[in-house]
């Protein structure tokens, strides 16, 4: 709607162009010989460079009194912490351990002893003073057949046909013609007092079995922790008194197997 001239002349210090444009624009455009780039200065805002200023007051409800993160955030940095702690070990303190390499040297008959003990890393635990002792009886210094009998009966249950399964032996590696010898301590609170301990026992029941003054031959060897571990393990050996395997078809008599077609056949054709 256009307005009529007595209105437009009412209003006409409203319309004037001082009032709709800033002042630098409004001087531009009268002094029209300054570059364009003074008035782009003039409208180009200056930031301000004094430090932002934070009420701490207004914080105080985000943050927990003397924590400055949850715990499973530390819990997670500790982790990452022994992480990288293990990981300095390996990339400079392992190299180091190549001075103490040696070379491995197959046990001979000399040595026919075989010593385990238990760590767990480093960390302390009752079982780490436990020693354990398994030697083959044939590779053991024992005179003849007799002290070798008189050797299992004194062993008892620490004597087995077969060697133990944590032993590290095997029995396709010679001497298990006699069995094993096991013996443990963990009594004493140091390793090397309970290796003693066993070392020593042994040596007094190689002494008892040479000394043939009685040679024990009419006592038999004691099998019955062996019988018992075959009935435990529920595996088929205990069946009909075996006690060393399970049965198979050559325990059964040959009456009661089946016979073979090709012979069943035969059989008639031979006795017409």
């Amino acid at each position: 709607m256009a307005l009529s001239r007595s209105s437009r002349t009412a209003f006409a210090h409203v319309f004037r162009t001082k009032h709709f444009h800033t002042g630098s624009v409004l001087n531009a455009r009268q002094s029209p010989g300054a570059p364009a780039a003074a008035a782009a200065k003039a409208r180009r805002a200056i930031p301000s460079l004094e430090p932002l200023l934070i009420e701490e007051d207004a914080l105080e409800d985000q943050v927990r009194d003397g924590d400055d993160a949850p715990e499973p955030t530390h819990k997670y940095l500790q982790q990452q912490r022994e992480m990288l702690y293990y990981m300095r070990l390996i990339e400079h303190e392992m190299p180091k351990l190549v001075a103490y390499r040696k070379p491995f040297v197959p046990p001979n008959s000399s040595n026919p002893l075989v010593i385990r003990s238990i760590t767990y890393g480093g960390e302390p635990h009752p079982a780490t003073a436990k020693r354990t002792i398994v030697v083959p009886v044939a590779r053991l210094p024992l005179r003849n057949e007799q002290a070798i009998h008189k050797f299992k009966v004194l062993a008892g249950v620490r004597w087995t046909p077969e060697p133990p399964k944590d032993s590290g032996l095997n029995p396709e590696e010679g001497g298990s013609e006699h069995g094993y010898f096991k013996i443990s301590c963990e009594d004493f609170p140091k390793g090397p007092m309970n290796l003693k301990w066993a070392s020593d026992t042994l040596d007094r029941l190689l002494a008892a079995a040479n000394d043939l003054k009685e040679p024990f031959a009419d006592i038999p060897v004691d099998t019955r922790h062996i019988e018992a571990r075959t009935r435990k393990a529920k595996k088929g050996g205990h069946i009909y008194g075996r006690q060393t395997h399970r049965p198979t078809l050559r325990d059964f008599p040959k009456e009661w197997l089946p016979v073979p077609k090709g012979e069943a056949t035969s059989e008639p054709s031979a006795s017409a």
